[in-house]
């Protein structure tokens, strides 16, 4: 039997990091995969608001924002620079010059719709994309139903479901948790572990460090499946050298 990895992982749709990290996390999983490690990772996305105070319904263009947060349009233009370089080491082509900063509880709560529908991740790749490359407004309850048709979704039952309040309280919890628990940037990856031990990651770690660090992580978990007096509140295991978080950009 394989070795489970249960993760969440905390992050917001317009975190460039996030998507960034996205992408090495799944480099990282595939690379186990071909190497015939006998693990098994089990993500999902938890949601995590870089801009909470953010208008709904009202979207501004990202330069603006940087420019507001890090002072200055010229210091907005090196970050913008810097992370649309590491993107397309990925693979990854950002268009930061069209993307809208927007609110993003509307899109949390189409995240945690998809949980349960087993979309997550195709729509987490669906609203980075939407952001970063497409240029497209992610607080707009139309443009969601249509990121959500495009994964595979009823388009009508999901705007039926942004009209609504579902799920509204139960991001909202989430939400808290994250701030109750230290999580302060993002992304951040929360393994679980026996007994309510965990293991928490921070930042969008380089593949290899991905690789190492879910090893490692395997090997703890088989090592303490018969010791279950382990502590309740996650702890973080050795990250080599430094990796991009929300507190960057």
């Amino acid at each position: 039997m394989p070795t489970v990895l249960e993760v969440e992982i905390w992050s917001d749709v317009v975190c460039p990091w996030c998507y960034i990290g996205k992408r090495r996390f799944e480099n990282a999983v595939a690379a186990l995969r071909e190497a015939g490690d006998d693990i098994e990772v089990r993500a999902v996305y938890r949601p995590y608001q870089l801009d909470p105070t953010a208008s709904p319904g009202k979207a501004t263009p990202v330069s603006e924002a940087y420019a507001k947060k890090f002072g200055g349009p010229e210091r907005a233009a090196q970050i913008i620079g810097h992370v649309t370089d590491v993107a397309a080491s990925e693979g990854i082509e950002f268009r930061m010059d069209r993307a809208l900063r927007a609110n993003t509880l509307l899109a949390h709560r189409l995240l945690w719709l998809t949980e349960a529908t087993g979309h997550q991740s195709a729509m987490k790749d669906r609203l980075l994309r939407a952001y970063f490359e497409d240029g497209l407004d992610i607080g707009d309850p139309d443009v969601l139903a249509d990121c959500a048709a495009d994964v595979g979704l009823d388009r009508d039952r999901v705007a039926a479901f942004l009209e609504s309040d579902d799920g509204a309280d139960e991001v909202r919890r989430f939400l808290s948790f994250a701030r109750d628990h230290d999580i302060t940037a993002v992304p951040t990856f929360v393994f679980a572990g026996p007994e309510g031990q965990g293991w928490m990651v921070p930042g969008a770690q380089e593949r290899d460090v991905f690789v190492q660090v879910l090893r490692r992580l395997a090997d703890r978990l088989r090592a303490t499946a018969d010791t279950p007096d382990t502590p309740d509140t996650p702890d973080t295991p050795d990250t080599a050298g430094t990796a991009g978080t929300a507190a960057d950009a």
